[in-house]
C-alpha cells in the first residue's frame, strides 16, 4: 500500500473553462482542508458530495468546488480529492504548485491507475482498457477497450483459472495423500476437461484477428494501372477531395491517404501510385512504396477501367496481388462496360457515386466477417501472445493425458495458469507492468 500522497492535473494542458487537480493518497484530504474553504457553514467534507468554495493558490485564490472520495470507494482506493478550478494555464499551475508545496508529490505517467491496479480496484487488461478507451480514435475501437475495462475478458480469463486449480488441486491431492488409496484424479475425464479449457482459450484468441483491426484500422491499398480512376475511387469512399483527380497518368506519384467509418470501425485507405514500369525518378519511388504498401494490407481494390479493354499491365498488377484478401472493383461504370478477363466483385463510378455505398458494404464484409460490436474481441498483441502460450501448454497437456504421471501433467496445467495470469496481471512482471501504466498521461 502506498503511503505518499501524490498529485497531478487530471484534464489536458491548456486553456478550458474548467480544470481538475486530483490528489490521492493518506493525507489527500488533509491537504484539501488547508487549500479548500467551503462557501457552506459547518461542511464535513461528507464523501462524494461536491462542495462549492475558495481555492488557495498561495499567491490568490479562485473559486471553485471541491469532492472528496473517501477509500476504498475510489478510483485508486485510496482517499482522492478534486479541486475544480478555473482552466486558465497560469491558475492550473499554480494549484499544483500549492498542493505540492503542502506535502504532496507529483504523480507519474499512469500512478493513478497503476495504485487501482495495486489496490485491487481493476485487473491489468482492465487497465489496458482504459487506455484504449482514452486513445481509442474510432467508435469500435472506444467500445472495444470499454468491454475490455469492464473486465470482460479478465472475467473469461478467471474462469478458465479457476478450472484449471481445481483440476491442479486433484492432482496435488493424489500426490500429497497417496497413502489414503483415494484416486482424486479421474485421467480418463481430464483430458476432456483439459480440452474443454483449451476451446475457450482458443474461441478467445481466434477473435484477435479482427480485434486488432478493431483497434489498429483497416488498411485498406487501391492498386491498378495509372489512370483507371484510383483516386476518384478513394475520393468517393471518403466523401471528400482528398487526391488530385486528372486525365494524365501517373499524377499520383506519392502515397494518399485517408480515412473513414463503417459500423465504427475505422478503414484506413491508401490511393497508391500506378504501378507500371516508369524513367520518372519520383514516381518509381511512388510505384515502390505503392508495392510495400500491399504487402502490408489487410484488403487491396483492384481497380480496373470497365470502359477499356483489360491490358497486359492490368494483368501483371492483377497476378502482383493475386495472393492478398483483394476485391475487383470495375470504376467508370457510367463510360460503358467492356468485356474484361475478371469477375467484378463490384461495379461503380466513382464520378457519379453508383455503387458506392456497396462498395463500402463489401469492404466491411470482406474485412469483419464475425464481428459483432457487442462482442469482447481481443485487441492487445500481448494477451494473444499470452492466451497463444496457454493453449500451448493446454495442448501438451491433453496429448500427455492418461500416458504419464499426474505430476508431470501438472507441470504444463500450471504454466498455463501462469501464462493466462499474465492477462489480469496475477503473474505479470514489473516490467510489464510499468510499460502499461507508461502509456497513460500524468493525471490519469
Amino acid at each position: 500500500m502506498n503511503t505518499d500522497t501524490i498529485a497531478a492535473v487530471a484534464t489536458p494542458q491548456g486553456r478550458g473553462g474548467v480544470a481538475i487537480v486530483r490528489l490521492s493518497g493518506s493525507d489527500a484530504l488533509a491537504i484539501a482542508r488547508r487549500m479548500f474553504r467551503p462557501a457552506r457553514k459547518n461542511c464535513s467534507f461528507e464523501p462524494y458530495r461536491m462542495e462549492p468554495g475558495t481555492i488557495d493558490a498561495g499567491s490568490f485564490t479562485d473559486f471553485g468546488l471541491c469532492v472528496y472520495f473517501r477509500g476504498p470507494h475510489s478510483f485508486t482506493g485510496e482517499d482522492v480529492v478534486e479541486l475544480h478550478c478555473h482552466g486558465g494555464v497560469g491558475i492550473v499551475r499554480a494549484v499544483l504548485r500549492r498542493a505540492l508545496s503542502l506535502g504532496c508529490r507529483l504523480a507519474e505517467r499512469g500512478e493513478y491507475t497503476k495504485r487501482a491496479f495495486l489496490n485491487g480496484k481493476l485487473s491489468l487488461a482492465s487497465a489496458e482498457g482504459l487506455v484504449d478507451m482514452i486513445n481509442g480514435e474510432s467508435e469500435a475501437e472506444v467500445r472495444a477497450g470499454s468491454l475490455l475495462y469492464a473486465e470482460r475478458l479478465s472475467t473469461a480469463v478467471r474462469a478458465m483459472q479457476a478450472s484449471l486449480t481445481e483440476l491442479l488441486a486433484g492432482i496435488d491431492a493424489d500426490i500429497d495423500f497417496p497413502e489414503e488409496d483415494i484416486e482424486r484424479t479421474d485421467l480418463a475425464a481430464i483430458g476432456a476437461d483439459i480440452a474443454a479449457i483449451a476451446e475457450q482459450a482458443q474461441a478467445l484468441a481466434r477473435g484477435y484477428g479482427t480485434g486488432r483491426k478493431i483497434k489498429e484500422g483497416v488498411r485498406v491499398v487501391l492498386a491498378g494501372k495509372p489512370n483507371t480512376g484510383k483516386s476518384s475511387v478513394l475520393n468517393a469512399l471518403l466523401g471528400s477531395d482528398r487526391a488530385i483527380v486528372s486525365a494524365v497518368p501517373g499524377t499520383t506519384r506519392d502515397v494518399v491517404e485517408g480515412s473513414f467509418e463503417i459500423e465504427g470501425v475505422r478503414f484506413d485507405l491508401y490511393d497508391t501510385a500506378g504501378i507500371r514500369d516508369s524513367r520518372d525518378e519520383i514516381e518509381s519511388q511512388g510505384i515502390d512504396r505503392a508495392r510495400r504498401l500491399i504487402e502490408g494490407a489487410d484488403i487491396v481494390l483492384f481497380i480496373l477501367d470497365s470502359s477499356s479493354a483489360m491490358t497486359e499491365e492490368d494483368k501483371a498488377i492483377y497476378a502482383a496481388v493475386e495472393g492478398k484478401r483483394r476485391l475487383v472493383v470495375y470504376n467508370k461504370s457510367d463510360l460503358g462496360d467492356a468485356a474484361l478477363d475478371v469477375p467484378a466483385d463490384v461495379r461503380v463510378s466513382a464520378k457519379t457515386g453508383e455503387n458506392i455505398p456497396l462498395l463500402r458494404s463489401k469492404l466491411f464484409e470482406a474485412c469483419m466477417q464475425g464481428y459483432n460490436a457487442d462482442a469482447a474481441f481481443v485487441i492487445e498483441e500481448r494477451h494473444y501472445a499470452a492466451l497463444s502460450r496457454a493453449l500451448e501448454e493446454l495442448r501438451t497437456a491433453r496429448s500427455l493425458a492418461g500416458s504419464v504421471p499426474p505430476d508431470l501433467l501438472g507441470v504444463h496445467l500450471r504454466a498455463a495458469w501462469e501464462a493466462l495470469g499474465e492477462i489480469t496481471g496475477e503473474t505479470a512482471n514489473e516490467r510489464i507492468i510499468d510499460e502499461i501504466f507508461a502509456k497513460f498521461c500524468v493525471g490519469k
